[in-house]
């Protein structure tokens, strides 16, 4: 059955390869004179999620748009070897410590991360066995209560899970399970095995408009949660909408004009193969630095819908 709804998906976007979306999100235009046009509610929940979305991003270990840099804020850890049998289906994960400053200025540790990685598209191990299968939902549960079980995280900090994509889709099965764990998910996919609504105040979505995944929500029902929905890319083709790292991007730099912490990993990637940039639908040229928290604009910042110098100078 689901290999049928993922063929019935899948036949329209190959006789579509790109496709332009009206330049509207819930995120824009009312709110033209706030830092860099994003509404604050956006920028709350992008100063929360931030971490997240970098985190969801750098569990693709060994792809080259990774973040280089994590800042103060995240730090890997060393998780468990996953089995050859687990590997051989596509399933991975990685682990981050996420901290925080206290009152008298410390670094002290705030929760754990488990990050799953989404599908690589390396063939279709993955989507055989986490999409078509639901293996990779056992592997996950396994996967988070053995590093739950390790005895030096038996000290009671928070736990939190995240993904992209399919590993949004397992972190939702975690969040299902374990009531007491926060879920931050990110263009996640809708194939997932446990009621939707369990423990849905306490699962975060954050989704592309248009990413190619939101075409198989009308097949599946997307998980509850407080969803935000960005443009952050309007001119991309489903295909590249759908993609981690130009997400985070956009939620890190959102979150950047209330965020030091989200700055400073702006900063530290500058010099980087992979820059933190600006979303092309925020007003400004390309290469705009960002100008940090705290920042007022002095004039409206419209949103741009096209590319290219033209779109720029309308823009500044």
């Amino acid at each position: 059955m689901k290999l049928r709804r993922l063929a019935c998906a899948i036949l329209p976007l190959a006789l579509t390869a790109c496709v332009t979306y009206p330049d509207i999100s819930q995120s824009r235009s009312p709110c033209r004179m706030e830092p860099g046009g994003w509404c604050g509610f956006v920028r709350e929940a992008a100063v929360e999620a931030w971490p997240f979305a970098v985190a969801a991003t750098n569990a693709y270990t060994g792809d080259h748009d990774v973040f280089a840099e994590l800042g103060a804020t995240l730090d890997r850890l060393e998780r468990l070897e996953i089995d050859a049998q687990a590997a051989d289906k596509g399933f991975g994960y990685e682990l981050f410590a996420q901290y925080r400053e206290n009152e008298s200025g410390e670094r002290e540790l705030a929760a754990r991360i488990l990050s799953f990685r989404g599908t690589d598209f390396n063939g279709l191990t993955d989507i055989f066995y986490g999409t078509l299968r639901s293996d990779h939902i056992e592997l996950a549960l396994a996967a988070f209560e053995a590093e739950r079980a390790r005895p030096e995280f038996g000290d009671g900090v928070p736990w939190i899970v995240t993904g992209h994509s399919l590993g949004g889709a397992l972190a939702t099965e975690i969040s299902v399970r374990y009531p007491e764990v926060r879920a931050y998910m990110f263009n996640t996919s809708p194939f997932y095995r446990s009621d939707g609504m369990t423990n849905d105040i306490r699962r975060t979505v954050f989704n592309e408009r248009g990413e190619i995944l939101r075409r198989f929500a009308r097949f599946d029902e997307a998980p509850a949660a407080e969803a935000f929905t960005l443009n952050c890319g309007p001119r991309e083709s489903t295909f590249a909408k759908h993609k981690i790292r130009p997400l985070a991007d956009c939620i890190t730099w959102i979150a950047a004009y209330g965020s030091k912490e989200a700055a400073a990993v702006i900063d530290a990637n500058a010099d980087s193969p992979m820059p933190v940039r600006k979303p092309l639908v925020e007003c400004g040229p390309a290469d705009k630095v960002h100008p940090g928290p705290d920042y007022r604009e002095s004039e409206p910042c419209v949103h741009q819908s096209r590319r290219g110098d033209e779109a720029d100078s309308e823009s500044d």
